[in-house]
């Protein structure tokens, strides 16, 4: 007869949600040290499968961590040196024509609400477009003075700490497995079996999670890209790259590339507004791609989670810990909600902790068998 599987219940999906947001409160204060770990734990998943491949054929495991690390990085090495001259002809564009392309946005901007003023009469008694062309020239004017400087302050505080992921990378494919034999040592015996399936699924729910956010990327970035080359977009590979990137954090990442693009598309297409509203509709169409076809297929694997409940803590993780939290909320939820079922599911299991008591019991008595009553 089968023994009943105890699961956990609404009170643990509670301390769920409350450690998640807790984490990422703690999280934003450590950000110069969760990003580099987040994006070492994406490289780590990556290689995994090439490290296994040198196990398999007898390598020992340091071994196979160093022949690895070495051919990533002389592999991303050289794909640097033969790739930089493009990204820095298109990086020396966009930038060279950054006042053009503002130019071009608020031309476009201002064409529409024009158009909608004449078309609606409401729109028209509000002065929409007046009030909106006035401060969205004084904020253009001012905006070198008021964000470059800090922006400048931002990237050179947080390179030294970006130059911890091939470090903390390295480490993880050569004493990961170390680190977990240190962890389960220290769980009573009674508890081993459950610790072993937590760190199994802890593991293969940060893998699917992150192997299937770099899936999710290059799909939008392809199909970004190709959606652009066909409205006749400048640049479509870099700027379906960039957008794809940007999109990791939720609706806030979206919204700025879809700017990025409906700026480009406006500026070269002037006389056409009817590429930036192509561009507009792709992204809208990549959008619901996304939602209902790619995510489900890559990320939506790794986490199980209802989709409402995950879109309500990626508005709490953003209200926690502002942009930090959007980006790290999902797979903190992840890794939280299965130390929390895990936990839930061994502390409802009389068999489990009458076990533990009994070990406790008989070794009591053997540590006091020799000793006067």
């Amino acid at each position: 007869m089968s023994r009943p599987r105890h699961a956990a219940g609404p009170l643990v999906w509670v301390l769920v949600l409350a450690a998640t947001c807790l984490l990422l409160v703690v999280f934003q204060k450590v950000l110069w040290l969760v990003v580099p770990f987040l994006f070492a734990l994406i490289a780590y998943y990556l290689v995994l499968p090439l490290q296994r491949r040198l196990l398999l054929r007898g390598v020992s495991h340091d071994a196979a961590a160093v022949v690895v690390s070495v051919g990533i990085f002389a592999v991303l090495g050289l794909a640097m040196a033969f790739s930089m001259p493009w990204f820095g002809a298109q990086l020396s564009a966009l930038q060279a024509g950054g006042g053009r392309y503002l130019e071009g946005g608020v031309r476009f901007l201002g064409d529409t609400l024009a158009w909608l003023e004449a078309n609606f009469a409401f729109v028209a008694r509000a002065q929409l477009g007046e009030t909106a062309m006035a401060g969205l020239t004084d904020h253009i004017e001012n905006f070198a003075s008021r964000h470059l400087a800090g922006a400048a302050l931002t990237v050179a505080t947080w390179f030294p700490s970006l130059l911890l992921v091939p470090f903390l990378a390295f480490f993880m494919l050569r004493d990961g497995w170390r680190f977990k034999r240190f962890l389960i040592r220290a769980v009573p015996n009674a508890f081993f079996e459950r610790t072993l399936q937590l760190l199994d699924q802890l593991d293969r729910t940060a893998k699917g999670y992150f192997q299937g956010l770099i899936k999710l990327t290059a799909l939008d970035a392809v199909c970004l890209a190709a959606g652009l080359w066909l409205i006749g977009v400048s640049s479509p590979l870099l700027l379906g790259i960039v957008t794809a990137v940007l999109a990791w954090v939720p609706y806030v990442g979206s919204i700025a590339g879809c700017l990025l693009v409906v700026l480009v598309a406006a500026t070269d297409h002037p006389g056409s507004p009817s590429v930036a509203y192509a561009a507009i509709a792709l992204f809208v169409a990549v959008r619901l791609l996304d939602d209902f076809v790619f995510m489900p297929a890559t990320v939506g694997r790794s986490l199980h989670m209802h989709p409402l409940l995950t879109v309500l803590m990626i508005f709490a993780g953003g209200a926690v810990a502002g942009v930090a939290g959007l980006v790290l909320v999902l797979p903190v939820l992840g890794l939280v909600a299965v130390i929390g079922e895990t936990l839930g599911a061994v502390l409802a299991d009389p068999r489990l902790r009458a076990r533990h008591r009994s070990a406790c019991e008989l070794l009591r008595r053997q540590v006091t068998r020799d000793l006067p009553a």
